[in-house]
């Protein structure tokens, strides 16, 4: 297995569509088999998951829960080149590549990424976790793209499969193929450095296109003094 470092703040890398052939195929019956997001646990509120809540759980502890897991391989974990920052991969039993846990400063767990086996619907999604306030999508191919749903309260970002960027759209039936569970100040990190529209129900992808004419986003990015100290002293 490799493991497949994301930094804080970036969107989903491993469910974004690669430019090589064949794609990742994103509706994939042997990613992680979940509940959650649809059968809530009273005692495991999100961000939670598995017991596990980012920016609370300590890494080691975290670790002993993925490690205890009956249908889950032991997990792989790889260090950063530099700094602390630490990441574990696994999967379930017989299963692919599926889930990635991060901590960045080596103590807690920051967020945790699963793709998921596409069981659930968004229908059943929205009615169970609400509408999402933004929304935005990851374009793919002619075949397959995500659209990123936001739930900042719930420390969510959930995505869900569309047939195509040019011609795909969200319907109730779209499914749910992967989440990313963040502690509060990761949500905030995304929120200040992404464009994201506002949601305005089942809609084309083209109508949440990251890079569409004329595009009417909730949020854009926050400048950064670096960012602003950069551009008052271009020649």
């Amino acid at each position: 297995m490799k493991f497949r470092y994301l930094l804080p703040g970036v969107l989903a890398l491993v469910l974004v569509i690669a430019a090589c052939t064949p794609p990742p195929n994103l509706r994939n019956e042997k990613f992680l088999h979940d509940d959650s997001l649809i059968e809530i646990d009273e005692s495991c509120v999100s961000p939670c998951w598995n017991g596990i809540i980012p920016g609370e759980t300590e890494w080691n502890d975290a670790l002993t829960i993925i490690e205890d897991t009956p249908n889950f391989d032991q997990p792989q974990t790889q260090n950063a080149q530099e700094g602390p920052a630490i990441g574990a991969l696994w999967k379930e039993t017989n299963g692919d590549d599926c889930c990635q846990m991060v901590t960045t400063e080596g103590e807690t767990v920051d967020w945790i990424l699963l793709q998921l086996a596409p069981n659930h619907t968004l229908e059943e999604l929205i009615e169970v976790r609400g509408e999402p306030t933004y929304a935005v999508g990851t374009p793919g191919n002619d075949e397959q793209a995500v659209m990123n749903l936001f739930y900042p309260d719930q420390g969510l970002v959930v995505f869900v499969f569309v047939a195509g960027a040019a011609n795909g759209e969200l319907s109730d039936s779209s499914e749910v193929v992967g989440v990313y569970y963040l502690a509060p100040g990761g949500m905030d990190t995304i929120l200040e450095q992404s464009s994201l529209y506002a949601w305005q129900g089942y809609d084309t992808f083209a109508a949440y296109a990251p890079d569409a004419e004329n595009a009417d986003f909730a949020i854009t990015p926050i400048p950064t003094a670096e960012a602003t100290s950069d551009a008052t002293t271009a020649p």
